[in-house]
């Protein structure tokens, strides 16, 4: 069955994404590696056919900034030989989710959700969002009053539980509709 993922992106790469245009655009393309500026998808478990969100954490709200399912992962040293043109046109559209270097892995998926910077987790969904892992459930911490107090929680790669993942994709969906 397959699984729903976040993973967090900073504040600096939302703001250059949305000032280059990038609001719109369906994600066709994520990349992972080794630092936690830029953690690694597989190591976090992240299979084909999942699901990964990326959100923000912004002025005490999650953003959920989009959806994409993975139909590949490649070692990103391996892209220019395995990808085609087409897909090698795409990397080259969403290098700037690089952040920096350090790219060890690249996640492929049919165009996902269209990138959007203004969709805000709403209080309720906040307090209930619940994470799965070996050890068990968590819900997120640092959540007062309906605001993100401390993004810790959500700093990294985590599986979501399969009501918050259903949630968190109908906000998205309702967005596109």
């Amino acid at each position: 069955m397959p699984n729903s993922y976040t993973t967090l992106w900073t504040n600096d790469l939302c703001r250059f994404l949305e000032r280059s245009g990038y609001a719109g655009l369906r994600l066709t393309m994520l990349f992972g590696g080794p630092h936690q500026s830029l953690p690694s998808f597989e190591r976090a478990g992240v299979k084909p056919g999942d699901t990964i969100h990326p959100v923000r954490a912004f002025r005490t709200r999650l953003h959920v900034l989009g959806a994409m399912e993975v139909s590949r992962i490649i070692p990103y040293e391996d892209a220019g030989a395995e990808l085609d043109d087409e897909d090698y046109a795409k990397l080259l559209d969403w290098r700037a989710l690089k952040a920096g270097g350090g790219v060890t892995e690249v996640l492929l998926g049919p165009p996902g959700s269209p990138l959007a910077f203004d969709t805000v987790v709403p209080a309720d969904l906040l307090a209930r969002l619940t994470f799965t892992s070996r050890r068990g459930e968590r819900r997120l911490k640092h959540v007062e009053d309906g605001r993100l107090m401390r993004s810790a929680g959500v700093q990294g790669i985590y599986r979501l539980a399969a009501d918050s993942a259903a949630e968190l994709r109908e906000l998205v969906l309702d967005r596109t509709r």
